[in-house]
């Protein structure tokens, strides 16, 4: 199916008394995990099977850098490094349809402009297949028919829309295909024909339109507005170009999985559920025609549509090594590659031999938590204030039997969600001590778009109205006590960080924030500019910067213009390069509250943008986190030893052992 692809001590029975409040500490003698064995490079991980069949690709550390490694599919022992990467961690990419290249996406710094490369596998050599300045590339079609070429977006012209170019996978020669003026996005067919052209609207919705030898047709065969424009896109068409998948929610809440018959417009429902929104699913090799589709919930669960793979879903769930998810199929589709999460234990990899319904083990990404003291993940079902109903996932301390302090660890976005599945940040916070609860507030998506637009203006609001809901829900059931809760996250989960502490100033024992936008009128003001097409949806979900009205909400809503009311420990971790939350968001908060001797500790990052790619800058801030969370909240933490000085790290405000000094030169 042709789509666009766009390119994280206690122990004994005792009791603890922290702060008068009396905690039930793990039972048995539960060994601190090292920070090192959680968040350092993985052995192995996203691998993933050539077209042929006759190759696995993995990223894998080569001098201590994540890179792309080859092997046999039958071989996997004798892989070979075949990407030399000596500073930024490649995580993102994929084969050449003719399997005789690996193209990935790398970018520098963190600045997220994201450029193709491709490295030959025979040969070694390495190409840079979009070498422009400030330009972030897109893979805008693949064929399983055509195997010597591809389509691309690249914004090289006009950074605000990516024009659509052909790459010549022989040659590295690009031809310009499509001119963007204005277009949101493109949909291809297995031709590698444009057949569709994205439009956004200034009320917010989209038009879609028919493309005809590249030329795009005056009128919209189809207008979405503006309550499903987040949630109705198409995802590509079969092989022949005949029918064409949607994610569908016009007249309904959950998106459905919806066929349309390009010649006589018709649709027909694949897939629905009342519960959650359906997901594109699995589609045939050859075909392009769906086979199965997930619908994910508490968990994700694989729905087959026929009886194309029926079996082998049944055969897979069988096997009872957790929750499965399949990545890639080989053309022939006779393997696939699987993997296994049994959350409490770490994810493995196998290859599945369809013909021969036989696995075979391929790699473990952690063979170091292979025996540690892993924990379980619970969903549960936390109500709001005003009637909704928050799927959410807790995990505890091993062995703990009552109230521990907790850490409401929320998720970034807003526009996203948080899943079952082993959470790095879930077993670590438990090791320490501590119960983790992960919640999908309003706004969060996958559960039907009148959630989604509950949370609509509703920043610093109702949607952390929810998370307090949250809070008060774990106090009551007996998880934690009032007095012992931290909030801490990334991106939006910052956002809801600084919220808390400036908003509710006396709910939340202390806070981390990563990345976290401060004032809602920066922020808007210095989003990259290929984003130009998203920025009405996002101005009608928060406020309107162009406004007077839009102008007075953002401020309302932006934990700055509440600095002062800060009374409880804050930490704050910032990428220098972050193109989506600039460094000035950080820089704000920190400069208000230093001018109102409010301490705050301020480590930030000079090659990273928006998160911490590199796991010795990322395995750094968690050991000041879990240091300074320690000291908040009661719990364990490994000593920081040297985790700072192996970074980057500049500490610009407060004190951290072992930092960096603004402004010397790091790693």
């Amino acid at each position: 199916m042709r789509t666009s692809i766009l390119l994280g001590s206690l122990s004994g029975a005792a009791l603890l008394s922290i702060a008068g409040a009396a905690y039930a500490a793990p039972t048995g003698d539960v060994p601190l995990i090292e920070r090192t064995k959680l968040f350092g490079n993985p052995t192995r991980t996203n691998g993933r099977l050539s077209p042929d069949g006759k190759w696995l690709a993995f990223i894998a550390p080569q001098g201590g850098v994540q890179n792309i490694w080859v092997a046999p599919v039958d071989r996997p022992n004798e892989a070979r490094a075949l990407t030399a990467e000596t500073k930024r961690p490649i995580r993102s990419y994929f084969w050449s349809p003719d399997s005789r290249q690996i193209l990935f996406v790398n970018d520098k710094g963190g600045d997220e402009n994201f450029l193709l490369y491709g490295v030959d596998l025979t040969t070694g050599r390495q190409r840079a297949l979009t070498p422009f300045e400030k330009t972030t590339v897109q893979v805008i079609g693949m064929s399983d028919t055509i195997k010597d070429r591809i389509l691309l977006g690249v914004n090289n012209r006009d950074p605000r829309w990516h024009d659509v170019q052909e790459l010549n996978l022989a040659t590295g020669k690009l031809t310009p295909v499509l001119q963007n003026d204005g277009y949101a996005g493109f949909i291809t067919d297995d031709q590698l024909r444009v057949r569709i052209a994205v439009k956004p609207r200034a009320d917010s919705g989209m038009d879609y339109y028919r493309v005809t030898d590249n030329k795009v047709e005056a009128t919209p065969f189809t207008r979405v507005d503006y309550e499903d424009a987040s949630t109705t896109i198409p995802y590509g068409f079969t092989t022949d170009g005949k029918t064409l998948y949607w994610g569908d929610a016009r007249g309904r809440d959950t998106v459905a999985l919806l066929a349309q018959d390009m010649a006589t417009g018709k649709f027909t429902t694949i897939g629905a559920s009342d519960r959650a929104d359906v997901g594109a699913g699995l589609t045939n090799p050859k075909t392009g025609v769906v086979e199965a589709y997930s619908v994910n919930f508490h968990r994700n669960e694989y729905v087959p549509v026929g009886e194309a793979v029926k079996a082998d879903l049944a055969f897979l769930k069988a096997q009872n090594k957790g929750e499965f998810y399949i990545g890639t199929r080989t053309d022939a589709d006779d393997k696939w590659l699987v993997t296994f999460d049994p959350v409490s234990a770490p994810s493995s990899t196998w290859l599945y031999d369809r013909r021969a319904r036989k696995l075979t083990a391929l790699y473990t990404p952690r063979p170091e938590l292979v025996g540690a003291p892993l924990v379980g993940m619970e969903p549960v079902d936390i109500p709001t204030r005003d009637g909704l109903s928050m799927v959410s996932y807790l995990t505890r301390p091993k062995g703990a039997t009552g109230a521990t302090p907790m850490v409401l660890l929320v998720h970034g976005g807003p526009w996203g969600r948080d899943s079952y599945g082993y959470n790095g940040y879930h077993q670590w916070l438990a090791n320490r001590g501590y119960a983790v609860l992960s919640v999908n507030f309003r706004a969060s998506t996958g559960f039907g778009k009148k959630f989604v637009q509950a949370g609509d203006r509703q920043w610093g609001r109702k949607m952390h109205d929810d998370l307090i809901d949250a809070v008060d829900w774990a106090v009551k059931r007996g998880v934690t006590t009032s007095d012992k809760v931290a909030i801490m996250g990334g991106s939006y989960g910052g956002y809801a960080t600084l919220a808390g502490l400036t908003m509710t100033p006396d709910k939340f024992a202390c806070g981390v924030d990563i990345v976290g936008p401060s004032n809602l009128f920066t922020l808007l003001k210095t989003i990259p500019p290929y984003w130009e097409a998203g920025k009405q949806q996002m101005y009608r979900r928060m406020g309107d910067p162009t406004t007077p009205e839009g102008q007075a909400l953002l401020k309302e809503r932006s934990p700055l213009t509440y600095a002062d009311a800060i009374k409880r420990p804050l930490l704050i971790g910032q990428g220098a390069n972050d193109p989506r939350v600039n460094v000035a968001e950080s820089d704000q908060i920190v400069a208000a509250m230093q001018a109102k001797k409010i301490p705050v500790t301020y480590v930030v990052f000079p090659d990273e943008g928006h998160g911490f790619a590199r796991p010795a800058n990322n395995i750094a801030f968690n050991a000041v986190a879990e240091n300074f969370l320690a000291k908040c909240l009661g719990g364990r933490a490994e000593p920081i030893g040297g985790a700072l000085a192996a970074s980057t790290a500049q500490v610009k405000a407060g004190s951290v052992e072992g930092a960096v000094a603004p402004g010397a030169k790091g790693n």
